[in-house]
Order: C-alpha cells, then sequence, then structure tokens
C-alpha cells in the first residue's frame, strides 16, 4: 500500500472538484465519501444530490477562514492532500475497510490524533476500487497548525502495519535514500508527448551515463550540454559552481517556458555535493608494481579492478570506515556497470543497460560512501568509456563475469545490512548481468568446442580439478561446460601456467557454491589470469638477489621469458 502525500496547497474546492468529477481519464467512477472527521451531518456530492462541493469545502474551510480573521497573515498553504492505492494484485476492500485505513492514516500523519476533539478537518473520498484520496485543512479547531514534520515517514510505518493486518502485499520499510515516484501530470505528459519516460526519469539516465565521461562538476556540465542536455547552473559572485538544474528539450510548462529539475530532486545522490564527491576526490598515488603488473587493456584493468571488490564488502567492519567503503565501492560498481554498457557489443547492450538502470537504487544508501576508497574502479570505468576499441570476446566475458559477480556481493552485502530496498534493486541487476554474461560468454565457448582436447588430456585436467576444488569438483565435471574448461586449462599450461594452481585461485577469487554453472565460471576467471605468461621464479628470485647486492635500491622491472614448460603428456605418470 503506498500513500503519497503531496505538496500542500490552498485551493480546497478545485481539489474537491477533481475528486467528485470524472477524472482525466473518465477513470473516477461512483465518487462518495467513505470517512471523515464527523461523518453525521457530513455533505456529501457523491451520495446526497442536494450537497454541493462548495458546501462541502466551506464546512472543511472553515477553521482556516476562522483564524485568517482573527490574525494578520493568512494562511495559504492549508490543503493536506494524500492518496492511498492498494497494490493491484490486493483483494477489494470495502468501504468500511477504507475508512478504517483513512483513519488510521491521518492518526500517523498527526492530522488527527487519536481521542483529539481539537483536530484538522478531513474526509476521504472513494472514486475507484484500488484507492482513495484524504483531504484535509490543515488548520486545528482551536487555530493552531498540526506538527506535519515528518509526516511522510510516519504515514509509510502505518502502511506497513495495515498491509500485515489486512493482509496485503507487503512492501518494503522506506529509508529516504529512494528517487521521487513520477507523478500522474507527469506520466500523462510523457503520454501525451508521445515519450518512453518522464523528463526527470529521461534526464536521470543521462546524467548517471555522463558521469564516468567526467573528472569534475564542470566537466559533467559541460558534457550533459554536449550532449543536448539544457543546464541551468547556479553560480556565487565569485564564478563557482553552487548547484545546477538541468531540462529535457520540449518540456515546457503551460506558459511555453522550459522546465528545470534541480539535480538533488531527480535522484537524491545527484545533487551537487554528492557529484562533487564522486568525481572530485583525490587521486591516490598508484605503486609502481601495481602499475607494472597492470594488464594492458582497459577491460582486464576493469576485471582487476573488480578483483579487490570480495576484500571490501567482507574483510572490514563498520568500526574502522569499512561500511563507508563498501557502500563507496556499490557506487563505484554502478558506474563500471554504465561504462560496460555504453561500450559493449549490441547484442548485450539493452542487458548492461537495464542492469545499469536497476542498480542505481542499490548505489545510495544511508552509509555515507567513502568515494576515495573506490577510485580503481571509477578510473576502470573511466578508462572504459575512453576506450577508442571494443573488447575481444574473452575479455567481455570475463569482466561481464566479475560484474555480474560484483553484484552478487553487494546485494549480499545489503542485504546484511537490512537495506532492502538496495538488496532487492541489486538481484535483480543480477537477473540482467547473468543475461548479459552467457551472451557474452557464447562465442567463446563456440571457439572452445571447436578444438576440443584429447580424452587423455581432460582425464589428467580432472584429476587438478578434484585436487584443487574438491568440495566443487564432481558438480564442476559433470557440467556441460566441462570440455571447454578442459581446453582452457590445457592453453593455460601451454603458456607456463600449473592448472591446479590456477584452478585454486580461481576458486577463491568467486565462490563456487551459488554459481548455477561453475564451469563457466571458472573458465572466465582462468582465461583472465592465464593472459599473461607465468612469471618465471627463478629469474626473479635472481634480479632480487643482484638487487639486495645493489644495496637493496629499486631497480626497473625486465620481463623474463617464461620457464618452457612440460608437455601434458608427461604428466599422466602422476
Amino acid at each position: 500500500m503506498i500513500a503519497a502525500i503531496k505538496p500542500a496547497g490552498s485551493n480546497t474546492r478545485g481539489l474537491l472538484a477533481y475528486l467528485y468529477g470524472p477524472g482525466r481519464h473518465d477513470e473516477h467512477l461512483d465518487p462518495h465519501l467513505v470517512a471523515a472527521f464527523a461523518m453525521l451531518g457530513m455533505p456529501d456530492p457523491g451520495r446526497d444530490e442536494h450537497a454541493t462541493l462548495t458546501e462541502l469545502g466551506h464546512h472543511l474551510d472553515e477553521p482556516v477562514r476562522l483564524r485568517n480573521s482573527e490574525f494578520g497573515k493568512p494562511v495559504t498553504d492549508h490543503v493536506w492532500h494524500c492518496p492511498v492505492r492498494a497494490a493491484p494484485e490486493d483483494r477489494y476492500l470495502s468501504d468500511a475497510e477504507w475508512g478504517e485505513i483513512a483513519q488510521r492514516i491521518v492518526q500517523a500523519a498527526s492530522i488527527a490524533p487519536e481521542g483529539d476533539d481539537l483536530a484538522c478537518r478531513w474526509i476521504a473520498v472513494r472514486h475507484a476500487d484500488d484507492h482513495i484520496h484524504i483531504l484535509a485543512t490543515t488548520v486545528r479547531e482551536d487555530g493552531r497548525r498540526p506538527k506535519l514534520h515528518d509526516s511522510g515517514t510516519r504515514v509509510g510505518d502505518a502502511c506497513r502495519e495495515i498491509e500485515k493486518d489486512y493482509g496485503l502485499r507487503r512492501l518494503k520499510k522506506g529509508d529516504r535514500t529512494g528517487t521521487r515516484r513520477p507523478t500522474q501530470a507527469e506520466i500523462h505528459k510523457a503520454d501525451r508527448l508521445g515519450w518512453e519516460q518522464t523528463s526527470r526519469e529521461w534526464l536521470q539516465d543521462r546524467i548517471r551515463a555522463a558521469i564516468p565521461h567526467a573528472t569534475s562538476t564542470e566537466q559533467l556540465l559541460a558534457y550533459l550540454e554536449a550532449g543536448d542536455i539544457l543546464v541551468k547552473p547556479r553560480r556565487g559572485p565569485s564564478g563557482d559552481l553552487l548547484g545546477y538544474a538541468v531540462g529535457r528539450p520540449g518540456d515546457l510548462n503551460k506558459d511555453g517556458e522550459q522546465i528545470y529539475h534541480p539535480g538533488g530532486k531527480i535522484a537524491p545522490d545527484l545533487s551537487l555535493p554528492k557529484l562533487k564527491a564522486r568525481l572530485e576526490t583525490s587521486t591516490p598515488e598508484e605503486h609502481p608494481t601495481a602499475r607494472r603488473n597492470r594488464p594492458a587493456t582497459a577491460w582486464h584493468q576493469a576485471t582487476e579492478a573488480l578483483n579487490t571488490l570480495h576484500t571490501e564488502m567482507t574483510g572490514t567492519s563498520a568500526d574502522d570506515g569499512g561500511d563507508a567503503r563498501a557502500q563507496a565501492h556499490i557506487t563505484a560498481l554502478g558506474e563500471l556497470i554504465e561504462a560496460t554498457a555504453q561500450k559493449a557489443p549490441a547484442d548485450i547492450r539493452a542487458q548492461l543497460h537495464a542492469a545499469s538502470r536497476t542498480f542505481a537504487r542499490a548505489q545510495r544508501s544511508q552509509i555515507r560512501a567513502e568515494d576515495r576508497a573506490a577510485h580503481a574502479l571509477r578510473s576502470a570505468a573511466r578508462d572504459i568509456v575512453n576506450t577508442a576499441t571494443g573488447p575481444d570476446g574473452s575479455a567481455l566475458a570475463t569482466l561481464t563475469a566479475a560484474l555480474l559477480w560484483a553484484a552478487i556481493l553487494a546485494a549480499r552485502w545489503h542485504e546484511a545490512k537490512g537495506h532492502a530496498h538496495q538488496a532487492d534493486a541489486a538481484r535483480q541487476a543480477v537477473q540482467h548481468l547473468q543475461a548479459a554474461a552467457d551472451d557474452a560468454l557464447s562465442p567463446t565457448l563456440t571457439e572452445l568446442a571447436a578444438r576440443p582436447s584429447k580424452e587423455e588430456t581432460r582425464r589428467i585436467l580432472a584429476n587438478d580439478v578434484r585436487a584443487a576444488v574438491p568440495e566443487h569438483a564432481e558438480r564442476i565435471l559433470s557440467d556441460p561446460g566441462w570440455p571447454a574448461l578442459a581446453t582452457v586449462l590445457a592453453d593455460a599450461e601451454a603458456g607456463g601456467h600449473k592448472p591446479h594452481q590456477l584452478l585454486k585461485e580461481a576458486a577463491a577469487r568467486r565462490e563456487l557454491g551459488t554459481a548455477h554453472r561453475p564451469a563457466l565460471v571458472l573458465i572466465t576467471r582462468i582465461q583472465h589470469t592465464s593472459r599473461n605468461p607465468a612469471p618465471n621464479r627463478r629469474a626473479e628470485a635472481a634480479r632480487l638477489r643482484s638487487t639486495a647486492a645493489r644495496g637493496g635500491g629499486q631497480q626497473p622491472f625486465v620481463a623474463q621469458p617464461p620457464v618452457t614448460p612440460a608437455r601434458l603428456p608427461n604428466r599422466s605418470r602422476r
């Protein structure tokens, strides 16, 4: 059940005309009162042919007129309006039940506290099976104004109790981090203009798509303007940016003027301060070893950045700032999903865009993110959107699989923290990412199937699987993807890697217990790990000894050729 409190109004009679009228599309049927502050003698234009809307409006406004006559400054924001709607799958509620629900809503909002004989005047009008409208005038009988601060939260809590008591669909408790729902006026306007999205939804998608392209808020606004988004910055006398609003071309008000929406009204995390924190955090100095070992392409760099996510999400506690760092990584993960969607091939782009859109809700919670902690993920997203070439098949498959696992980790973290809306959003994104990962891996599987390894080779490699991951070995070996995994392991061994070690490393980076196809998970992980030649341990040891002999100073790294590996048949005697 959803109760949406509208902005305060000033025209009681005008709102009554809408509630008792035919509706904008003739959707209002049999409008009538189901509850009121005092039903006895209450005029009901829907059931009494002699009652008028003007009479009902005067009756509700009487405390307002009395207050205005006694005080110099009149009350002009006295109309409180709250539609209350049941879910489509909920059972039919009688007038008496809707009346009881309305009573509980006005009590929770402090419009009419229980037992208060001097409370505000209110009515509840029903003109459809699935919802009512509550109208109140916010001047009490004693002339005082009700305390409506945080009424939305209290009403939301009351709705959760109502759902439980009446056996209705149970919704999740709000946490004030969600975006505003489109109004009926916005929805009808989009339909009228042939738009698939309302203006605020359309603008939100484009701002989120622009974030990976920018390193400052000024750069972000410039990117939006270049993309035909109307931008209205608000600056101080010094020229500093103090705020911004954006508009959709063709979105005009009744006077033909362009409509602008402040960023914070589009989504809570798109306000100027929140964007500054995400885009303008200082860049940590990169360790020379990290630069030396970093993969050559942006796609592999992104996968490397995601490899640390498990530690960030599970290896710290709230006491040492772990929650703030985890939330920062989840926020940056959303940017990386969006960046990948923009550069991915057309056949998986739609699923990635859908994942990015649904994951946006998981990117924000009541935990304030420590944005500096997620520099690696955010840099990976920027590198991807700025790369000139798309990924090869194996790189794309590896990255989408890594994004899938990262979203699963995000869903688990949010669930553990009690973030119901965020966990649900992450789980929805997981479904889209799973479809994208399956499609991305398909060409790789086709290529591997064209060159299957020999039966003897698969038998030897099966022993490696049983030794490296004994708890998952039978699921891996019975997976239809096992022949392809065997080919990948054979390729890796030919490149100087040890299959047993690769399997252990891959299993440690992504737990396999919940994987639907464990062999496919291992394929993407092992291909990513084995793309570089295996390290030559003897050459590295010699280099370290030479460095120590020269006084321990750090020397430039010189890559050494790998040791020629033993061929697979030589392992058959194990």
